[in-house]
Formats: structure tokens, C-alpha cells, sequence
């Protein structure tokens, strides 16, 4: 009698204690893959840190090797010289994206212009700069691409049953914002040439 009452007690005690360890554990999984992810969007930011700032570092070479031929595109290398500026003092993805957007376009115009200048196109460390930006660029849309597959992976974790409850129970709901181009920096960038025939 006094052994089916213990086993009673072990059954009884035995079946909560074993539902707390499996929820435990349950919660220590969503937890760490809720802290694996945010690092690995942290990682994915860096990363388009890392090529925006090595872009920035081609520029002054840019903009030095283009001054010598195109003395009076001045508006074009302001415009790339801030745009510059905007990469490197950005402190949130929105910002970096907006001087990104600066930059690509500011470049487009560069290159474009660069067209009426032949002796510029042959020049060597013109073509040696332009082929560096171009390889950097594909690493930045790759990043920025990256970037965006894992701030969606995270703010659909935060978002979503039991994932959210833990999220929340550790201050962790914060979406994370896209890297994104606005409607006008996608567009085609204008070249106006009228300054030639001055």
C-alpha cells in the first residue's frame, strides 16, 4: 500500500516537473535562435558597413583623377563629395541607404559625364577606379540583399507564435528597417551637358 502511494506521489510530482523541463527547454531554444538571428543581423549589417566605407575610400581617387580632365564639372564632384560624406556619418540603415542612394547616383552622373571626356575613359587609374566601384557595388547589393532576407527573417520571428511571447518577455520585439531605395533615387539619373558649350 505504502509503494502505490509513493508511486502515486512520483506520478503526480514526476508529470509537472517533467512539463517544466520541456518548457524550459522549449524557451532556451526560441531564446538562442531569437539571439543567433539578431546577431546574424547585426553580422549582415556590418557587412554593408564594411562596402559603403570601401567605396567612400575609392572616391577622393575618383574625384582627384577626374578633377585633372573635367575642370568644370564642379556641381558633379560636390555632389559626390557629399554624398560621400552622408556614407560615413550615417548611423542608422535608413541613413546609409539615403547616402548609398546619394552616392550611386552622384556616380552614375560622374561616369556618365566622364563620357565626354575620352582622354578620362583611357585613363588608367580612371578605368582601374571605375572597375573597383563596379565590383564593389555587386558587393553591396549582395550585402544590402543579405541584409534584408535576414531583417525579414527577424521581424518575422518577433512577429509569429510562441517566438513573439519570448521576444517579448526579453525586451527583444524591435523591428529591424529595411535597406531600401526610395522611389526617387531608383529612377534614371539626368545628365545635363549644356555646360560644355561654355
Amino acid at each position: 500500500m505504502l509503494l502505490l502511494g509513493t508511486m502515486e506521489l512520483l506520478f503526480i510530482i514526476g508529470i509537472p516537473v517533467l512539463i517544466l523541463i520541456i518548457l524550459a527547454v522549449i524557451l532556451i531554444a526560441i531564446y538562442n535562435s531569437l539571439v543567433v538571428t539578431e546577431k546574424q543581423v547585426d553580422n549582415s549589417w556590418a557587412q554593408i558597413d564594411v562596402q559603403l566605407k570601401r567605396r567612400a575610400d575609392l572616391i577622393p581617387n575618383l574625384v582627384e583623377t577626374v578633377k585633372g580632365y573635367a575642370k568644370f564639372e564642379q556641381r558633379v564632384l560636390t555632389e559626390v563629395t557629399k554624398a560621400r560624406t552622408a556614407i560615413l556619418s550615417a548611423k542608422t540603415p535608413k541613413d546609409a541607404a539615403k547616402g548609398d542612394n546619394m552616392l550611386a547616383g552622384a556616380l552614375k552622373t560622374i561616369f556618365a559625364v566622364a563620357e565626354s571626356y575620352p582622354a578620362l575613359k583611357a585613363n588608367e587609374s580612371f578605368l582601374k577606379i571605375q572597375e573597383e566601384l563596379s565590383s564593389t557595388e555587386n558587393k553591396v547589393a549582395f550585402a544590402r540583399q543579405f541584409y534584408n532576407d535576414m531583417v525579414m527573417k527577424w521581424n518575422t520571428m518577433i512577429a509569429t507564435f510562441p517566438t513573439s511571447i519570448v521576444a517579448g518577455m526579453f525586451g527583444k520585439k524591435k523591428d529591424r528597417e529595411f535597406f531600401e531605395a526610395n522611389e526617387a533615387e531608383k529612377k534614371n539619373v539626368k545628365v545635363d551637358f549644356s555646360d560644355l558649350s561654355k
